[in-house]
């Protein structure tokens, strides 16, 4: 006695399978979209806060800031803290008495892994950074992380040579990087040992940002007078 007949399936077409597909990514897609438009702006005040409390770690005695972007003329003109995309932007630090302390700025390059970004402090008086704080950084956790650690390599910016040569136009000594204990003059980075190329990627920010920023802020100094 024979059985009842076996029924084939026929396979799913490819249209089928195409629009399954193509519903999937547009629902991810507007997912994706929508989690962006809900966290966006808490993620902008968020770094607009950190940035905040950086500016005032690394210009000791501030207790207000004022952002300026560089005009087309090379002179600063006052701004909103964000700026305008493209803008070059300074933040003024200004004491209690609303006396100008230094600028904080702004820089960024490439890393062991990825890109660098830090703030650093300049204070026109000492012809100096006084200080920098990583805003953001991807180097190897227990290595090149120490950049935002270590007390010794932080020790470097307290007081790092940024001083013009007699004609006003570059860095009389370029900042650079040396190995650990070999440090010998005011505009040189003692490196952290295990992480050389952390180190010297600092260095190079900042000496990249320090000779393109010294010489205009120098020319404009007054453009920062005001006080907020």
């Amino acid at each position: 006695m024979s059985g009842p007949p076996v029924v084939q399936e026929s396979p799913p077409s490819a249209w089928h399978m195409y629009r399954a597909m193509v519903g999937v990514g547009l629902g991810c897609g507007l997912l994706i979209v929508s989690v962006f438009q809900l966290t966006g702006p808490t993620i902008a005040r968020n770094r607009a806060e950190a940035l905040r409390r950086a500016i005032f770690e690394v210009l000791p005695g501030a207790g207000s800031s004022r952002t300026f972007r560089v005009a087309a003329n090379d002179r600063f003109e006052p701004t909103e803290a964000a700026g305008q995309p493209g803008d070059r932007l300074v933040h003024a630090g200004y004491d209690a008495e609303q006396r100008l302390v230094g600028l904080a700025i702004e820089a960024e390059g490439m890393g062991y892994q990825d890109v660098i970004r830090l703030l650093y402090g300049y204070s026109f008086a000492e012809d100096a950074v006084i200080g920098i704080r990583v805003l953001e950084s991807r180097e190897t956790p227990g290595l090149g992380d120490r950049i935002e650690t270590d007390p010794a390599f932080l020790a470097n910016f307290q007081r790092l040579d940024v001083a013009l040569a007699p004609d006003g136009s570059a860095l009389a000594n370029p900042i650079q990087a040396v190995k650990r204990g070999e440090k010998e003059h005011a505009w040189q980075v003692d490196g952290i040992t295990g992480a050389t190329i952390s180190s010297v990627a600092i260095a190079d920010i900042l000496n990249k940002s320090a000779a393109w920023w010294v010489p205009r802020i120098r020319r404009s100094l007054d453009d920062f007078r005001e006080a907020p």
